[in-house]
């Protein structure tokens, strides 16, 4: 798990990224005032992450995205207890478990131990590597929950492709070859944060960002995405 944490460490500092978005039938419709009045009502700043739910068959899928959920919430300007540390305390309290909390009526002790204001919950149901190598499909659930009612905030079910062929293709020579040498690590890495960082730039915005409860109508995908590709 450390080293994953480093690798993503280095990858931040060094990678800025743009998301381009091919969808089926996806659209702008509604605002995020719309879909999460909740978020507006609430106005939590602070976010504990607890360790993914994991429904697949891949042991290490849950490390990987655990990894990248951190700095997409950041971006949307609001504090986040760090995960590794978070994780040690809850392992401690034999609190790891999401799923022992996620259906919870009280999920005050996160408020009590760590002062938060709300939980984020995260339940991986597919994660596959698709034939052609550049795409990974994963179909994830974000659930973010007040600690002070257990109220629903923000939620989202989305069936993603991550695509990484446009990557490749404009690397030239050199890059192919240091493709060539990449890890099904560092594909799995990049296939988490892309999800993140496309799941949750609907978020609506933390105070600590400059348009802190002016984004009420600010377009915002579906709750539900039967399918989009990100490259």
């Amino acid at each position: 798990m450390k080293k994953v944490f480093s690798a993503l460490t280095s990858g931040f500092l060094l990678l800025s990224f743009v998301l381009t978005f091919t969808s089926c039938g996806s659209s702008l419709k509604a605002t995020r005032g719309a879909l999460y009045p909740k978020m507006y009502e609430y106005a939590p700043s602070t976010i504990l992450i607890m360790p993914p739910i994991n429904q697949t068959n891949v042991v290490e899928a849950p490390e990987y995205f655990y990894s990248s959920l951190a700095v997409p919430l950041m971006e949307r300007g609001y504090y986040v207890f760090s995960p590794y540390l978070s994780l040690d305390l809850l392992q401690s309290e034999s609190a790891a478990n999401a799923e022992n909390f996620i259906d919870s009526k009280s999920l005050a002790p996160f408020a009590n131990v760590f002062g938060a204001d709300a939980v984020l919950f995260t339940k991986i149901t597919k994660w596959n590597k698709l034939a052609v190598l550049s795409q990974i499909e994963v179909e994830i659930e974000y659930i973010l929950k007040s600690t002070r009612d257990s109220q629903v905030l923000f939620d989202r079910k989305v069936n993603l492709t991550v695509d990484k062929s446009s990557t490749i293709q404009g690397a030239g020579i050199w890059g192919i070859l240091g493709n060539m040498l990449v890890t099904a690590l560092t594909d799995e890495i990049y296939a988490a944060r892309k999800a993140n960082n496309f799941v949750l730039s609907d978020l609506p915005s933390g105070k600590y960002r400059e348009d802190y409860a002016k984004d009420k109508e600010t377009g915002a995908y579906p709750k539900v995405i039967d399918h989009i590709t990100v490259n």
